[in-house]
């Protein structure tokens, strides 16, 4: 019994998978070779948090979150590194920083400088425009 197929399309079509598939090794092995940018928050970076978390200015659920850090029940790292995500107290502190983060977002979308959003932590509607004499120094809804 014979099988009736034309060989030189069947040799076509192997040659085109082979083809992909050294594509494909060649990728692989450049991905492997990409360094990332950030190994992740520093040691320096929870010291901050910590600070931060610990100030005057810090939402409530955030000083509950840094007390039970400072107790040991968890750490800095485990929040950063997700490892904590399910735990009620770290999900109402991250909360609370979103309508922040939203807005900076949105600033940083319409064109400001994000060094400017982060520095300064308001944002200027419009792009980088030098007249922000009357910019309040928070994220506020007035500031907008």
């Amino acid at each position: 019994m014979t099988f009736p197929y034309d060989k030189a399309r069947l040799d076509a079509l192997v040659a085109d998978v082979e083809k992909r598939m050294a594509n494909v090794e060649e990728t692989a092995r450049a991905a492997g070779h990409v360094q990332l940018r950030s190994r992740g928050l520093t040691q320096a970076d929870f010291a901050e948090i910590s600070r931060f978390a610990n100030s005057p200015g810090a939402p409530r659920e955030l000083k509950e979150l840094a007390r039970r850090v400072d107790a040991g029940e968890m750490s800095w790292e485990d929040i950063a590194s997700g490892r904590a995500v399910d735990d009620e107290g770290v999900q109402r502190a991250l909360q609370t920083g979103v309508p922040d983060l939203q807005r900076a977002y949105t600033a940083i979308q319409e064109g400001n400088d994000p060094e400017d959003v982060i520095s300064a932590g308001t944002p200027r509607p419009g792009g980088r425009g030098d007249d922000d004499d009357d910019q309040p120094n928070k994220f506020t809804e007035d500031a907008w």
